[in-house]
């Protein structure tokens, strides 16, 4: 419907700005081969002809168009050739006409925005593999984009900023991610960017503005009541209604961020391998930062300063709040009425403090404070918020201890929600071990992938995905977690990754050993180098080289090494 309804728009835009050049053409046409079959001729005996409607239709196209190949079929009288030079002009002009009107079409703002459409709609039709919606293609939508590719998933974007449109075409990504300017908030183009497809597997919706984000959400869940819906809110109001419509999931960046402070104090070795999983830079695994707890100041107390003064508090630590707009908050330990500066800096006590928070929502405020703390007490630990990812280098000349950029931190979580959701489910599970479990992680992930960065993926035993594991199965043969991680080239070794969990019917197994034992539909999701995911791959889709894992004995493959292997001619080759 949602095409048909594309097409006619184009279709309605074409007629309108062309119907008044077509008329032209078909009424000079008219005039010239009428009055062209009616005047009489010679013919090569002097007696009197008439010009056929077929030859005046052929005479008059190749005038028009300022081509001339002779008289046809015989030469013609004066008349006619008075009457071809009328033809001539009256086909030039409407010709002329019609061009100038076809510029102008090509240059309307309405035919354009029609044709984007239809093309937009049709490539998001021609998707057969899963794909997400992304509402918003500001520094989070881009970021978000960015990971899916590397992911090897495919985005649909829309967004009504024309720029950001044309910038996303000019991306290098894996795969094509089809992209539309227009307003999400109108039911139609979320229609047409696929909410409604089978393979559509959930909507994300990252504009600054909470309001769209909230029609949008309702829109969606409108048009499709059972899609998943990931939105970015921080407002109150807003996340209440969100809640309401169901099926849900609300990004606050604020607050994650400040949960992510409030592990890295109480749990530092799972801070700094959750900041791993994500893909944090400069983050090493291994290596946790240690945040104090003695005084702190929080310069802002808006939607990131609540936030952190909330967990600062159920630490037991009491932050002096420096904020012009604030005149109470219970259980601060002082409040300061004014702007964040040397001076107010200094009253809040900053040369004692053990650490400070520059919140504010004005980037230049921020790194000015960092450098007032740089001068005052360049000891304090430091947490910044930065608002524009533009301003990404500054931040990094800072050397800031932890860095709050809300469009980044809300990329990572929607990423990591997108790719598996067993890994918040993972990092929670840990969280309630405590640090010797973690730390029992860590030392294995670091034994088998290094110094590499950890790599994250997860793999569902269909036979989509693993096509020999199931083959292998639906046998009645069984399979280890060992077997399946082996590595081919070394049988005593194993790829380098680690099984973090497998869902199974419901329920998950957490950090499963070796010989557990595999069934068909398990979700595993492992963590371990880029190269361990497409061995493991190559393995879980190849039956000979399951095989080969299982048994330490290379079968023949080769339908001629296969029949004298069975008459005993042809040994298979043990490892």
């Amino acid at each position: 419907m949602a095409s048909t309804s594309d097409l006619d728009r184009v279709s309605m835009v074409v007629l309108r700005y062309m119907r008044g050049p077509i008329f032209a053409l078909i009424i000079v046409y008219a005039i010239g081969i009428t009055g062209m079959a009616l005047i009489p001729g010679q013919d090569a005996d002097g007696n009197i002809a008439y010009m056929s409607l077929f030859h005046a239709f052929y005479f008059f196209t190749y005038t028009a168009t300022t081509t001339g190949f002779g008289e046809i079929p015989t030469e013609f009288t004066d008349a006619q050739r008075l009457w071809a030079i009328v033809c001539i002009y009256l086909g030039v002009i409407a010709w002329l006409y019609a061009i100038g009107s076809i510029f102008r079409l090509a240059q309307n703002p309405h035919f354009l925005l029609a044709l984007n459409e239809h093309r937009f709609a049709r490539s998001v039709r021609r998707i057969q593999q899963p794909f997400y919606i992304v509402c918003g293609f500001g520094d989070t939508g881009s970021l978000l984009a960015r990971g899916l590719s590397d992911h090897w998933l495919r985005g649909v974007i829309i967004d009504t900023d024309p720029e950001r449109i044309k910038a996303l075409r000019l991306r290098d990504y894996h795969l094509d991610m089809p992209g539309l300017c227009a307003d999400p908030t109108v039911p139609k183009h979320l229609i047409d960017a696929g909410v409604r497809m089978p393979n559509c597997r959930g909507l994300v919706i990252l504009t600054v503005n909470e309001d769209i984000n909230a029609r949008i959400s309702t829109m969606a869940r409108l048009l499709n009541p059972g899609i998943h819906i990931l939105c970015r809110s921080s407002s109150k109001r807003h996340i209440e209604h969100l809640n309401s419509l169901g099926n849900i999931t609300i990004i606050n960046p604020f607050e994650i961020f400040a949960q992510l402070l409030s592990m890295a104090i109480t749990a530092p070795r799972l801070h700094n391998l959750n900041s791993c999983l994500v893909g944090s830079p400069g983050v090493k695994l291994g290596q946790p930062i240690a945040v104090p707890t003695g005084d702190w100041i929080i310069c802002g107390y808006g939607r990131m300063g609540r936030w952190m003064y909330r967990y600062f508090v159920q630490h037991g630590i009491k932050p002096v709040i420096i904020d012009p707009q604030t005149d109470k908050v219970e259980g601060a330990a002082r409040i300061i009425n004014d702007q964040a500066n040397r001076a107010s800096l200094q009253a809040a006590g900053i040369q004692q403090a053990a650490g400070i928070v520059a919140g504010t929502d004005s980037d230049h405020v921020n790194l000015s404070i960092l450098m007032s703390v740089e001068a005052l007490n360049p000891d304090a630990f430091t947490i910044v918020r930065q608002n524009n990812h533009d301003n990404q280098i500054a931040f990094d000349a800072t050397e800031a201890n932890l860095v709050l950029q809300s469009s980044l931190t809300t990329a990572r979580r929607v990423l990591k929600h997108l790719i598996s959701p067993q890994v918040q489910v993972f990092i929670d599970y840990l969280r309630e071990q405590g640090e010797d479990i973690c730390q029992q992680t860590v030392n294995r992930l670091k034994l088998l992938i290094g110094e590499n960065p950890p790599h994250l993926w997860q793999v569902a035993l269909r036979t989509a995905q693993a096509s020999a594991v199931i083959e292998h199965l639906q046998q009645g043969l069984q399979l280890s977690l060992g077997e399946l991680k082996r590595d081919p080239h070394n049988l005593e070794s194993s790829l380098p990754c680690i099984a973090l969990s497998i869902a199974r019917h419901g329920q998950r197994i957490m950090l499963p050993q070796d010989s557990e034992v595999l069934q068909a539909g398990d979700e595993l999701l492992f963590c371990g180098t880029e190269n361990g995911e497409l061995m493991l791959a190559a393995s879980m889709n190849n039956s000979y080289t399951l095989d080969y894992l299982i048994c330490g004995v290379d079968k023949p493959r080769g339908l001629i090494f296969q029949w004298l292997a069975r008459h005993g001619h042809a040994p298979a080759v043990s490892s």
